[in-house]
């Protein structure tokens, strides 16, 4: 069966039935990536650290609402 089959198949379903798949699908693509994860591990403690010694600062959640409110 292709995916062209299943989306045709899928088509067939109730709104409620399409969306439950739906759903399962993108929970599916979601599932834990054990080097995606580490890399953000050691991203978010480079942040922190640069945070720490002054060479980044934080932002208000305002000023960042602000920032992208015009775009």
């Amino acid at each position: 069966m292709t995916a062209k089959d299943i989306y045709q198949k899928a088509l067939a379903l109730t709104p409620q039935e399409q969306a439950e798949l739906v759903d399962k699908l993108i929970a599916h693509l979601d599932l834990p990536d054990k080097t995606i994860d580490e890399l953000w591990q050691k991203e978010s403690e480079s942040r922190v650290e640069a945070y720490d010694n002054g060479l980044i600062k934080s932002l208000s959640l305002g000023e960042v609402l602000e920032k992208y409110k015009n775009l």
